[in-house]
Parts: structure tokens; C-alpha cells; sequence
């Protein structure tokens, strides 16, 4: 019957329409890695069901029930409630404004063909055994009332198409690596500024090299296939790899996959404390970079940090130390000046036994850590003190990562990357630097487990050391922020809470500080933390 089909049609095109956010957060959710999707769904049950559909599937489990006369109302009512719910969820994502959107890769695109494959199922049975049109009917709107889950059976149901396709492109990358006989892989890893390390060291390398960093923060092994299947080519000499985990194993396959002869740790802490279960596990994935490299490798190793120098190594590489304090390493930094303009400090050379001034326009001492590192492997790599001074000028900052830049009237201070508790203070100190209103906004750090909330705590306290007005981004992710605050006995009147990072910038325009105002953004969490 013509009102079937209509209400077939209808049920289709609302799983269209709630697919668009399903999709979205099991892709934020890095496909359920760590059962992070399934995690997020058991916190985000109102984000699941709270629809009309729900009241629509009613409404036809009730017409399937009496199957007679009144059931055809019922599915007609049915339909325009669906119809209204559409529009709801519509307008519940435009609101919504997704900081980074579903991006439709291949992968994507599979799982969208199966999803509709699954709920046009009911349809094509029913187009067999229209008798039963009733309960065909309350199936497909089950499928629909379940979407979100509907959305994770088909990440299951793809699995094997999608380990195929693993596997071909990571023979691709494999193969191609072979291939490029005057290339040498460094890789880098640690819990903060791996990305930053990286844009350092490849400014650092390029001024002798022909050097490829992954992208951005293509730190996974698909991210790494990608940028070896698509990007390198012939003439690139040295490829910096930047490798990031969310549990024990994931390094080691990365470097089995890219081979690195050297490795570089930058600082091992908390961060996904959550998703490793443990501290131990956190140190132990880290240092399945340096316990990769060749017998001829070189591991470089920060003698600031107690979890490297204590670390008992299970294979015998040559280690470079390089510090900001401790005196002991190879390379180690002294008389740092840092201002809101830049930094300036000397770096002593131990095998030179002396010391050279180097200059730089990133902000933060933590900048200056990555710095040496950067010099450390440059300079064994063969490149001059003077062109290291020089490469050293020329750092541009990092997108996202205490970059300074005019927006509006006010200067904003960018730390979106940034979610640790040993970077937001650095990020702090630098903002204490700048010479007008003193501004935080932030959502908080996540992903810290059991630490999460004392650490956000601490982090309350130590803003309102530094901050005239802090805007909190999230009423229930940045409670202890907020508790912190006021146990630092921190104005009340200067707290804005608000549940969007975009409204902050229309509050910072309208604030009137009676000087130019720097505001710190610390941390900007996905989508998968909208309140």
C-alpha cells in the first residue's frame, strides 16, 4: 500500500539525516578504539535517544499490535512525527556548529552503504510479503530508534573488508620504503609536544636536508601509510615520523612498519592516562620507539625526564641526552631568557666543551626542551653550530600551539593542541609573560583518568594565580576548574561559563579590561565533549 512505501521512504530518510552525527562521533571516537565509542554512547544516552522517533516507533509498535483500521492513522501520525524529528535533529546539528565535521574517507563511505543496506532491508522483505507490513514497518523504525548502536554493528559487520584493506596499504607502504634506498626514518613519540618536536626538528634538519614530517598530527599507523603511500618520493632523505598511542603495542607497530634508526622520546606523562590503564604502560609503549632501533640506531632521550633516565633499556643503542636543566646530558640549555617576544639562551655542546647563544620567536620554556632536542639530533646528524644558530632564528610557531595572533581586539594565545597538566602550566607561565589583561579559556584537561579531576582541580588553582577573567567551556567537564578556582579564593564575578568555545570570542570582544587583552585558549575539546 501507497502508505507503507511512504512511511518506508520517510523512516529512510530520517537514518539519513541521524547518521550524519552517529557517523560523526563513532569517526571522533577513533572507530571504538579502546571501546572509546561505546563509552561515549554509555555517558551520551540523551544524545542517542532524545528524538521523536521514539514516540513514532510507538505509535507503530501500537498499530502493529492492533493491525486494523486505526493502525493506518496511527503510521500516517507516525510519519509526520518523523518528519518533525528530522528537522529537529537538523537544527540540533546546526547548532552544534562541529568543530572537525565527519570527513567522508573510503572507509566512511563503506560503512554509509552498509548502514543503508541494513535499513532498507525491512523495505525489500516487505516488498516479498507485503502481509506483514506491520512489523517490516516497526523494524525499520527500531533500526532507527537504534541508530547509534545500528552505526557500531556495521563498524563490526566491515571489520574484515576493513583489515583487507589494512593490509594492502600497508604492504603499499612497506614495499615503498624499500624502495627508497637514501631515506632514513626518525621517529618521535612521547606524551607531550610531539607534534611541536617535530615541526622543530624538521625546521632544525631542512636547513641540510631534504626532510617529510607526517602532517599535522598523523601519528597513527594508518596516518603514517597514508603519508608514505601518498607523499614521499624519491628525493626526500630523512622522514620524520611522529607516532602517537592509545595503549600498549601501538608504537612497536608503527615502527615495524617504518623502520626508524633513530628515535626520539620528549617528555613522558599522564596524558591518556585513561586509555592505558597505568603509568607503567604508558612508559613502556613509549620506549617501544627507541627498544626498535637497529644496533647501529641512536636513541635521543630527554635527562630532564625520571621516567627515560630510569628506564631499564632492553637493547643496546647509542643514547644522546639532551636537557633544559640537567647538567649531566650531552646538550643541555642555560641562561634562558624568555618574554613575551621570544626566548634567548645558550646551548652547551659537551663533546665541543662550549656553550652558543641561540635565539628563537617561540614562546615558553618547554619550546626551548624541544629546541635542544632538535639541535642534539641535528648536530649528530652532521649539520654546523652556525647553521644550527641560524635554523634555529627561522622556527616559525606551531598552529594551535601557544601561537600568538591579533583576533579582533584582543590577542589570543593558542593552545587548542594542548590537554596535559605539565603544558598547561608552561602555557600559563607564558600568558603570566604578557604585558596586558590576562585571559583563560578552557574546557579543561581530558583522558587523565583517575587524575582527571585533581588535576583540573590543581589546574583551577594555578589559574587563578595568573588570569583576571577565566571562561570555562563546558558547565560539568570544568566543575573542578571551577572549584579550584574558588578554593584559590578567586572572584566569582570574574568566572564566565559558557557551553561554547565559538561564543567566546563575541564575550572577549565585548570585555572592557582598560588594556589589551592576551586570552590563553587551553585545550579545545572534540565534538564527543559537547554539553
Amino acid at each position: 500500500m501507497l502508505i507503507y512505501l511512504l512511511a518506508f521512504v520517510v523512516i529512510f530518510y530520517v537514518v539519513t539525516v541521524k547518521s550524519r552525527k552517529s557517523l560523526h562521533m563513532l569517526q571522533q571516537n577513533l572507530y571504538n578504539e579502546n571501546n572509546r565509542y561505546l563509552k561515549w554512547l554509555k555517558n551520551n544516552l540523551k544524545t542517542a535517544f532524545y528524538h521523536y522517533d521514539l514516540l513514532a516507533g510507538l505509535l507503530i509498535l501500537v498499530a502493529t499490535l492492533l493491525n486494523n483500521f486505526i493502525s493506518y492513522i496511527l503510521i500516517i501520525l507516525s510519519i509526520f512525527i518523523l518528519l518533525i524529528d528530522s528537522e529537529v535533529i537538523k537544527y540540533t546539528i546546526m547548532l552544534e556548529k562541529a568543530k572537525k565535521p565527519l570527513v567522508k574517507t573510503a572507509r566512511v563511505k563503506r560503512q554509509i552503504l552498509t548502514l543503508y543496506i541494513l535499513n532498507l532491508l525491512p523495505f525489500l522483505l516487505y516488498t516479498f510479503n507485503s502481509n506483514l507490513g506491520n512489523i517490516f514497518l516497526l523494524i525499520a523504525v527500531l533500526l532507527l530508534i537504534f541508530n547509534y548502536y545500528i552505526v557500531y554493528i556495521v563498524k563490526v559487520i566491515n571489520n574484515p573488508i576493513e583489515r583487507l584493506i589494512y593490509k594492502k596499504f600497508w604492504h603499499q607502504a612497506v614495499n615503498k620504503l624499500h624502495s627508497l634506498n637514501n631515506l632514513v626514518t626518525i621517529g618521535i613519540t612521547g606524551s607531550y609536544g610531539k607534534t611541536s618536536t617535530k615541526n622543530v626538528l624538521n625546521e632544525i634538519l631542512s636547513i641540510k636536508y631534504i626532510t617529510h614530517p607526517t602532517p599535522k598530527n598523523f601519528n597513527t599507523d594508518v596516518g603514517l601509510m597514508t603519508t608514505i603511500n601518498n607523499d614521499l618520493t624519491v628525493f626526500d632523505e630523512i622522514f620524520i615520523a611522529e607516532m602517537g598511542a592509545y595503549r600498549v603495542g601501538r608504537i612497536k607497530n608503527a615502527c615495524n612498519l617504518v623502520s626508524p634508526k633513530y628515535g626520539l622520546l620528549t617528555t613522558i606523562g599522564q596524558a591518556h592516562l585513561e586509555t592505558f590503564g597505568s603509568q607503567e604502560n604508558i612508559v613502556k609503549t613509549k620506549f617501544e620507539l627507541i627498544e626498535s632501533l637497529p644496533a647501529d640506531g641512536i636513541a635521543f632521550l630527554n635527562k630532564d625526564d625520571p621516567f627515560q633516565v630510569n628506564y631499564p633499556l632492553k637493547n643496546k643503542v647509542k643514547i644522546v641526552w639532551y636537557a633544559l636543566k640537567n647538567k649531566e646530558a650531552d646538550f643541555y640549555a642555560k641562561n634562558i631568557s624568555c618574554s613575551y617576544k621570544g626566548s634567548t639562551f645558550e646551548v652547551y655542546f659537551r663533546d665541543l666543551k662550549q656553550s652558543y647563544k641561540f635565539t628563537t620567536k617561540l614562546l615558553g620554556r618547554h619550546n626551548i626542551s624541544n629546541i635542544v632536542a632538535g639541535i642534539a639530533v641535528g648536530y649528530t646528524l652532521g649539520i654546523s653550530v652556525s647553521k644550527l644558530i641560524e635554523a634555529v632564528s627561522n622556527i616559525t610557531p606551531v598552529e594551535h600551539r601557544l601561537e600568538l595572533k591579533k583576533i579582533g581586539n584582543f590577542y589570543q594565545i593558542d593552545d587548542a593542541y594542548n590537554s596535559n597538566p605539565v603544558g598547561a602550566k608552561v602555557a600559563l607561565e607564558v600568558l603570566d609573560m604578557m604585558p596586558g589583561a590576562k585571559v583563560v579559556v578552557t574546557p579543561g584537561m581530558v583522558e587523565l583518568g583517575k587524575e582527571e579531576e585533581k588535576c583540573n582541580y590543581e589546574f583551577g588553582k594555578e589559574i587563578a594565580k595568573v588570569a583576571d577573567v577565566v571562561v570555562l567551556v563546558g558547565e560539568k567537564q570544568t566543575k573542578p576548574i571551577y572549584e579550584g578556582l574558588l578554593a584559590a579564593k578567586y572572584n566569582k564575578e570574574n568566572i564566565i561559563i559558557t557551553n561554547d568555545v565559538r561564543s567566546t570570542y563575541l564575550l572577549l570582544a565585548k570585555l572592557d579590561l582598560k588594556k589589551e587583552i592576551y586570552a590563553l585558549y587551553e585545550n579545545d575539546l572534540p565534538d564527543t565533549y559537547n554539553e
